[in-house]
């Protein structure tokens, strides 16, 4: 069983605008909402791919309750701790080619919730078999919330695939119980190195530098360009097939899901990496967000070529 985090989920909910205007009312016939946040588009594309998949972290209002009736429609185990407060909207209006977020804070995490969370996060490791932890800290949990989970899942020997950015990746970096596996995007491995820009060069030094020394599996995603991903002391080039990109949105966490997946099935090395980011392809082929077509996989797979850098 695969457990997949989201601390700070949202209800994603996307205007389709013809022709928008300012300081005005505008009209929408063209809407959608989803469960939102990281964690869930992981568990929504490793349900897609029929392996076991339970989906946790923090739920509270009326939010709350749609993303727990939409876990239920799509079959996916619902471990999520109820809080006091609101989960969040995060509203995107698709315009003139152009797309406008706004994006809530998300609720005030309290004091008792935070701990009772790390109760049950020993107790959902206990079960699992491989976790993955995606996304932001919602107010309330202290910055080093990611390590006190790492070093509970290290205590029950079950590995993780961390997906976050910024001041929390640097933590969880710091960790003395690193990740099992880690994947920034080259902006946010640039963000961490301080640093405007990156080449393949620049990537595959930082990789294996001993800033990540501790991480077995480093899989930094270029967009369009693929990956550079290190295992243990190698580092390889993946190329991804040229396509129509249609909503890359949320291509990451698809790679997540794919090699979270791909471990789950014992795949290794030059598979495993082809199997992972396929996911990310098939995601930006897709018009909905954390969705794949299952019968693209092995063509995908297939245009993937990895090298030894």
């Amino acid at each position: 069983m695969i457990f997949t985090i989201t601390l700070n989920p949202s209800v994603d909910i996307q205007y389709r605008v013809a022709d928008f205007k300012e300081n005005t009312v505008n009209r929408v016939a063209d809407v959608s909402k989803t469960a939102g946040g990281k964690g869930l588009n992981v568990a929504r594309v490793i349900r897609q791919l029929d392996e076991p998949v339970a989906a946790s972290g923090l739920l509270g209002g009326s939010l709350g309750d749609f993303i727990s009736k939409e876990l239920k429609r799509l079959d996916i185990q619902n471990d999520f701790m109820a809080i006091e407060g609101d989960t969040r909207n995060c509203i995107a209006i698709i315009h003139d080619g152009k797309q406008t977020e706004i994006l809530e804070s998300g609720p005030v995490i309290q004091e008792k919730e935070a701990n009772g969370f790390l109760t049950t996060f020993r107790e959902l490791a206990e079960q699992a078999n491989w976790i993955t932890v995606s996304g932001s800290l919602p107010k309330g949990l202290p910055d080093d919330y990611y390590q006190e989970m790492l070093a509970i899942a290290k205590e029950v020997g079950t590995p993780v695939l961390l997906d976050t950015k910024g001041d929390l990746l640097a933590r969880a970096l710091q960790s003395e119980t690193p990740p099992y596996l880690m994947k920034p995007n080259q902006d946010e491995l640039a963000d961490l190195l301080g640093k405007e820009t990156l080449c393949i060069e620049d990537i595959k030094a930082a990789v294996q530098s001993p800033l990540f020394a501790g991480v077995e599996w480093v899989v930094v995603t270029l967009g369009e360009l693929g990956a550079v991903v290190k295992h243990k002391d190698k580092a390889y080039r993946v190329q991804s097939p040229k396509i129509n990109a249609v909503n890359p949105v949320g291509s990451g966490d698809s790679v997540i899901a794919g090699f979270a997946t791909g471990l789950a099935r014992q795949l290794g090395g030059e598979k495993l990496m082809k199997f992972g980011l396929t996911m990310g392809v098939l995601n930006a082929m897709e018009e909905q967000t954390g969705y794949i077509d299952t019968s693209k996989i092995v063509w995908c797979m297939e245009q993937m070529e990895v090298m030894e850098i």
